[in-house]
């Protein structure tokens, strides 16, 4: 499966010699075909189980040379396909080990009682929806003392917080991207909604911001207004219905939907001495209000900053469209915690957690891309994305039959392995979602073994 995604992990391997490159494409197979497998149970015998854990112990193996594989792979593929816009979700996850006592160089996460790491992840996403790869993971370790430090954060300049993250995780651009006339645009929820941050995307000319309003900011320039208060005062200027993913606090539903849009600008906020000069921003601000939402929903209300040219209800809309794809990273947070259990690994250590991380990371894409690829181009053959061994022993199961077939589309072929994970693909159950697309794939990894066995390849030594 995705033979470019293993190709570009031979070339950027990011890994100091050869064989290490060679050993982590070989892990990501191994992971790919059974993501909640132990690490035994996907390596499939003793020398390929110590070498893996080999390669997880080696201090030579950094998590920010794997990922900085995938993302000079994931920037290489943009330089050469030129696409129009490429959007940049950021966001971030805390990877829980509490039940691992013995793991040493854990922190606190959201209280002193819960341990693990935090991972703040970039991934970039096409203009039609399907996640192109990470371009950025940052992972760190919060201190147990400076648990409960929130009280003080406007004390501390950013390079001193958490929220420095988001400065740090807005991407690094290549030269052959920008000059291939790619737009790159930035999405982020209300977290990210930080002065700096904003400040900085409408500082660079390679670099666009759609970004969550969090805090009611005043207005400069003598307006004695807030941000709520301005754009609530705005007309209505369009109205449309709007498909909003189910999430576990609300049903998904075509919302009928208000926009208003407007410019403002900002008074910069108080910063310590000696944190860098902040200045007044303009800045263009839409909010989409649902009405009449459904009876115990909480409706739809999102209020976006942006750098991008707003002049039009077309221009609103395309905002609003850029943020519905900051799903996706949570999509991927997710695929990393229930369908790689990366939260179950044991390797006793935290660098080597990282170092999992970093492999599985590329799993979760893979699985999140296979995902969202069969909806765009459903059209596509099978082997796009399947090996033909694949591709053969699926529909063979499917159609209870030996006799070749012809290859199915992407479409098919896809909708066949959410069957095998348990979709029953009536007309109301949608699209199948990447949960049942990775138990499926587990189910036809067995299956393409047992039809290898009788179906071996030729003999290319004659």
């Amino acid at each position: 499966m995705l033979g470019t995604l293993g190709e570009a992990l031979v070339e950027y391997s990011g890994l100091p010699d050869v064989r290490l490159g060679r050993r982590l494409k070989q892990l990501v197979d191994s992971f790919m075909s059974q993501p909640e497998a132990s690490i035994p149970q996907a390596c499939g015998s003793v020398e390929a189980s110590k070498a893996a854990y080999r390669f997880f112990k080696n201090e030579r193996v950094t998590h920010a040379g794997i990922i900085g594989a995938q993302r000079e792979a994931t920037w290489t593929r943009v330089a050469n396909d030129k696409p129009a816009v490429i959007v940049v979700a950021q966001d971030t996850t805390s990877v829980e080990y509490s039940g691992h006592p013995q793991t040493s160089g854990l922190g606190a996460l959201e209280n002193e009682k819960m341990s693990g790491l935090f991972v703040h992840t970039s991934l970039a996403i096409s203009e039609q929806g399907v996640p192109w790869g990470l371009v950025g993971q940052q992972v760190w370790v919060r201190p147990v003392e400076s648990s409960g430090k929130r009280h003080s954060r406007k004390q501390r300049p950013i390079a001193d917080k958490e929220s420095v993250k988001w400065l740090k995780g807005l991407p690094d651009i290549p030269e052959a991207v920008r000059a291939a006339g790619t737009k790159v645009v930035m999405v982020s929820d209300r977290e990210s909604d930080v002065y700096e941050v904003l400040q900085a995307c409408s500082e660079r000319a390679d670099l666009d911001g759609v970004m969550r309003v969090s805090w009611d900011r005043a207005l400069a320039e003598g307006d004695s207004r807030h941000v709520f208060e301005a754009i609530h005062a705005q007309p209505v200027q369009h109205t449309y219905r709007m498909h909003v993913q189910a999430t576990a606090k609300r049903t998904e539903r075509e919302a009928l939907v208000e926009v208003r849009f407007t410019t403002l600008t900002l008074n910069p906020p108080d910063r310590p001495s000696g944190s860098p000069k902040l200045k007044p921003l303009t800045i263009s601000v839409v909010e989409a209000i649902e009405v009449q939402p459904p009876a115990n929903e909480k409706p739809i209300q999102w209020l976006l900053y942006t750098t991008l040219p707003l002049n039009t209800v077309a221009d609103a809309l395309t905002v609003i469209r850029y943020y519905t794809y900051r799903w996706l990273i949570e999509r991927f947070h997710f695929t990393l915690k229930s369908g790689c259990h990366i939260e179950e690994r044991q390797l006793q250590t935290e660098p080597r957690l990282e170092r999992l991380l970093a492999v599985f990371s590329l799993v979760a894409w893979s699985l999140l891309w296979l995902t969202y690829q069969a909806r765009l181009t459903p059209d596509a053959p099978a082997s796009c994305a399947l090996s033909d061994s694949e591709w053969h022993a699926l529909s063979a199961y499917i159609n209870r039959t030996t006799k070749p077939a012809p290859e199915p589309s992407l479409r098919q072929a896809v909708r066949w392995i959410a069957q095998l994970g348990g979709f029953l693909g009536r007309r109301s159950d949608g699209q199948p979602g990447v949960k049942v697309l990775w138990r499926g794939w587990q189910r036809l990894q067995d299956i393409t073994h047992t039809w290898q066995l009788f179906h071996p390849p030729p003999n290319r030594c004659g």
